[in-house]
């Protein structure tokens, strides 16, 4: 089994290769070994409230909407919300749905003094399969992590 460490340098050369901005890009089995083995690591949610009631929550995440249902208006609050409930010094890792909303969050933490952000790669459903449906082959609930409906 690989270290934390392992996986956070394989992240971080994923990042690299992706040429993305931030510190890493995680694989949702990856985010929650790190979030299981380092008690300083945060996972920010940036869906919206709406994906969150319907789709289901990850317990124990932060939730910061980086865009609004509906019509998905950006929150213009997001960095300002992120900055009182994250600490800047410690690793942070953003999931969405899919790893697009939550690959522009860790851009803006990290243009903001964020230093250690991680972007979780397939997101929460993941990408669409052949019936253009999510969920079911990629992403944090196919891989049958933690999380809850209402």
């Amino acid at each position: 089994m690989e270290s934390t460490a392992e996986i956070l340098k394989k992240a971080h050369q994923r990042a690299e290769e992706m040429e993305l901005p931030y510190k890493g890009a995680l694989l949702p089995m990856e985010a929650y070994r790190i979030l299981q083995e380092s008690a300083q690591a945060q996972l920010v949610d940036v869906r919206s409230r709406a994906e969150l009631d319907w789709v289901g929550r990850i317990p124990g995440a932060m939730e910061i909407e980086l865009r609004s249902y509906p019509g998905m208006q950006p929150n213009p609050a997001f960095l300002e919300q992120l900055a009182s409930q994250a600490d800047k010094s410690l690793p942070v890792l953003f999931i969405c749905r899919s790893g697009s909303r939550s690959n522009q969050a860790a851009i803006m933490a990290t243009q903001s003094g964020f230093s250690d952000c991680y972007n979780v790669l397939e997101g929460f459903e993941g990408d669409r399969d052949e019936h253009g449906q999510r969920g079911k082959d990629s992403g944090w609930k196919a891989a049958g992590l933690p999380w809850e409906q209402s």
